[in-house]
């Protein structure tokens, strides 16, 4: 017996949406839980109501369907729905189950349907569960895209956040928090309420006052942790507890 899916379609586009909506009503086992009209309305309605697969556009205003998914997490299985062929390597890239080029065909959103189920019945990663190689970035009215591994550490200004690139800094709008559920702890550790740094970027660790450290980076770039974050920078370097450090 087939397992219950439940849908949620995002696409700026009313008549594509109750098209696609009239089309997954006929595939047995299948709810359409939502629907949305752009990317801000579908993180904030993913987050507070997850879904099992998300069909999603390519093309919308504000974020498109590729700076969206990085900023979902956790991520349903996802099947791109959009007018445009060329962005099929990219959605595979993004770890889509499926890629579909409207109009979508009655059939061809069966198989695709049956993709997701399999995905599910192997127990396969979400779509997009692996952290992102690079990140879409609010910039005023653009989005900026960055590599993750240009990033040596965030700093927390108020409501931006600085990215500190081959010794630049780079201001954009976003939150500290968000930013870091975006990133592989196994690279990136949070030092400080309002700091993060790459751990293969830090060079030497001294002891400061009261369980603080001075942390310098290759760079040459100095920062001083938090109390409270103490045992994660420890961890993160596996340093056991009451040893001086030094990382040559």
């Amino acid at each position: 017996m087939n397992l219950p899916l439940r849908a949620a379609i995002v696409d700026d586009e009313p008549l594509a949406r109750a098209r696609l909506c009239r089309l997954l009503a006929d595939e047995p086992g299948v709810e359409v839980v939502a629907e949305y009209p752009d990317g801000p309305s579908a993180l904030t309605g993913l987050r507070e109501a997850p879904v099992d697969v998300l069909f999603l556009d390519v093309r919308m205003p504000q974020l498109d369907g590729f700076a969206m998914l990085e900023r979902l997490h956790p991520r349903p299985q996802v099947v791109f729905v959009t007018a445009f062929s060329e962005h099929a390597v990219d959605a595979f890239d993004a770890r889509a189950v499926d890629y579909l080029v409207k109009p979508v065909a009655p059939d061809r959103l069966g198989r695709s349907v049956q993709r997701v189920r399999h995905a599910l019945t192997r127990g396969d990663a979400p779509s997009g569960a692996a952290y992102p190689e690079r990140l879409a970035l609010s910039d005023g009215q653009r989005l900026r895209m960055v590599a993750v591994a240009d990033i040596e550490c965030v700093v927390a200004q108020g409501n931006y956040v600085e990215l500190r690139i081959d010794g630049r800094g780079l201001l954009v709008r976003e939150t500290l928090a968000h930013l870091l559920a975006r990133l592989d702890p196994r690279v990136f550790v949070r030092i400080h309420r309002s700091r993060i740094v790459r751990i293969d970027r830090i060079e030497q660790v001294e002891p400061f006052a009261s369980g603080q450290y001075v942390v310098k980076m290759r760079s040459g770039l100095r920062l001083t942790s938090g109390r409270s974050h103490r045992m994660e920078l420890r961890r993160a370097l596996g340093l056991p507890e009451g040893e001086r450090s030094s990382v040559p």
